[in-house]
């Protein structure tokens, strides 16, 4: 990251919220190969998915996190230690990585 207050970074959510929308779903595949492009374009944090939520999405950020080059892979976790974990295993290929973390009411 820079210090530059001007700079716009872009935070992409479409791997985990982009498949809440009605029928959209994506491969694994597909996810990566997303991945792969966004991270070309320079998009600075890819929010991979949400691990704990289902084998797929944890398959989804462990093999998006060994691929990426530039951007920085994030999942998305509820503030529990099983959740954390679970982020954590699957995100740890990454040389740098972030976790997404949020209460639920």
């Amino acid at each position: 990251m820079t210090s530059d207050k001007n700079r716009v970074v872009i935070f992409d959510t479409t791997m985990r919220d982009g498949e809440q929308s009605p029928g959209a779903s994506m491969s694994l595949e597909e996810k990566i190969q997303i991945s792969r492009i966004f991270d070309e374009l320079g998009v600075d944090i890819i929010e991979a998915g949400f691990p704990i939520a289902s084998p797929g999405d944890y398959e989804a950020v462990k093999e998006i996190s060994k691929i990426l080059k530039n951007s920085i892979p994030c999942g998305l976790s509820r503030h529990t230690k099983k959740d954390i974990d679970a982020c954590h295993e699957a995100l740890k290929a990454a040389p740098r990585f972030r976790i997404h973390t949020f209460i639920s009411t």
